[in-house]
């Protein structure tokens, strides 16, 4: 008897959707930059649209793209003026941007089907875990001991969407009050005190009025704030979901949270001392203060520069020993896994702890009476010099482009590169072609250099042998 072969009853969306879910699990680091270049190419129609300016007119397609990418990949670049610009549904547009970038996409695509199916797959698992862990973006074996494990992929969805709105919310609410006594009324102050709160938790900078933050730049209640916000997005969630869980009980934070908030704390305080001495006589910026604005306006200064994008000052203004400090710190960046970009805190100090390990003739690396595999180290180190390839690329195209000083270009390179946001006026002035070479910077800088790295190699290659072993001269 002959059989028949079964009629597939597979609508056309349901095999498009097949497709996807394969390709997602197959490579999903090209999965995730695919959906970050989609997103950045939808951005940049809407913000073409006339009803997304002030003036009604067709925004030119460089400005369009420069600012859907800075949107997406939460950086603060402009080439306009974000203030006066854009439209009430261009701004609408900017928060909803940022929301997304800030969080994460494949983490938001997560959440929205846990809230639609509410279910999450192994599929979807692991979708939001290479967000909030790059070492699971490539194929193969993860090393233990994660922040954040594959069973606890839920849980942590729920802390970023909750932890998102509640931290925007409350600092929104705290920011209200001091805008009313600035002279707006109820509906504005509400509107700005939100949209400062957003940029603050997804480091991005951006500005809801062209007097931006020149009413409240001496503020200790407005700037602490901020400060406050900046510093939520820029430990990621993997950090405040362990400290949410945790918060009284230190000793049950995992290695990565410890050496988080310790390197950001460090990096904090080093730079503010750094930019109260180097910038103590400059007039222009904190020379002309009291002693308690100078150190007021140093902190202020060194969390905006690890990724907040927020600036008191004219960046322009400040000494050439000042801007290579702003340089490190904008490369190192915030944590994994958080809205801050760089090369990561966690990255910059298992690279430390290897140098201690190599001063001290140990084999292995430790920190808080742990363990690190070498693996760890590999990852740092390319890491690392892929952000420095990325970074120093940038700067020869630019400076081939443009007329313009070497440090001025080196800032807004690697601003764009660490999402940071801060300029020194070189990208305002930036002719089109300059823009595309910075908006691929951002991207770049955006997705991560282990994002990039696995989507280049497509997976992890294993080999079946090894070869013989010889030591080259080093240093």
């Amino acid at each position: 008897m002959m059989r028949t072969k079964p009629v597939s009853h597979v609508s056309f969306l349901g095999r498009i959707r097949d497709i996807a879910d394969d390709f997602a699990s197959a490579t999903p680091a090209r999965f995730a930059i695919l959906i970050f270049a989609g997103l950045v190419l939808v951005f940049t129609l809407m913000f073409s649209l006339p009803i997304s300016s002030a003036r009604g007119t067709v925004t030119p397609l460089a400005d369009s793209l420069f600012t859907a990418v800075s949107v997406i990949c939460v950086t603060g670049l402009a080439t306009v003026d974000m203030a006066t610009h854009w439209s009430a549904f261009g701004h609408v547009l900017i928060v909803l941007g940022v929301e997304i970038g800030g969080i994460g996409v494949l983490t938001v695509a997560s959440i929205l089907g846990l809230v639609i199916s509410r279910r999450l797959g192994l599929r979807a698992k692991l979708m939001a875990a290479s967000d909030s862990n790059p070492l699971r973006i490539q194929k193969g074996p993860v090393a233990e001991g994660q922040a954040v494990r594959l069973g606890e992929i839920g849980g942590l969805l729920a802390t970023v969407a909750i932890s998102a709105l509640l931290i925007e919310a409350v600092i929104a609410l705290l920011l209200l009050p001091r805008m009313l006594l600035e002279g707006l009324d109820f509906l504005d102050a509400l509107w700005q005190s939100f949209y400062f709160s957003v940029m603050a938790f997804t480091n991005t900078g951006f500005l809801p009025t062209a007097a931006g933050l020149t009413p409240y730049a001496e503020d200790t209640w407005f700037l602490g704030l901020l400060m406050i916000g900046v510093f939520l997005g820029a430990i990621g969630f993997p950090v405040i979901y362990a400290l949410a869980r945790n918060l009284r009980k230190p000793k049950r934070w995992s290695l990565h949270v410890k050496l988080t908030i310790s390197t950001t704390l460090i990096l904090l305080v080093l730079g503010a001392i750094a930019y109260f001495f180097l910038e103590f006589n400059n007039s222009k910026t904190f020379g002309g203060m009291d002693g308690g604005q100078r150190i007021l306006q140093a902190f202020f200064f060194s969390m905006m520069t690890r990724s907040g994008g927020f600036s008191t000052i004219d960046i322009s203004q400040l000494n050439g020993s000042s801007l290579l400090v702003s340089d490190m710190l904008m490369f190192i960046g915030g944590g994994s896994a958080s809205t801050a970009g760089g090369i990561k805190v966690t990255t910059l100090a298992i690279l430390f702890l290897a140098a201690f390990a190599e001063a001290r003739g140990s084999t292995e690396m430790e920190a808080f009476d742990r363990r690190i595999p070498s693996d760890v180290l590999r990852l740092s180190v390319s890491v690392v010099l892929w952000g420095a390839t990325i970074v120093a690329t940038s700067c020869i195209i630019l400076m081939q482009l443009s007329d313009e000083r070497l440090d001025y270009v080196l800032f807004d390179a690697i601003s764009a590169f660490a999402t940071t946001g801060l300029s020194t006026g070189f990208t305002q002035g930036a002719s089109d072609p300059a823009i595309y070479v910075l908006a691929t910077t951002m991207f770049m800088g955006r997705i991560g250099t282990v994002t990039l790295a696995a989507a280049l190699a497509a997976s992890t290659r294993r080999q079946l042998f090894r070869r013989a072993e010889e030591r080259p001269i080093v240093g």
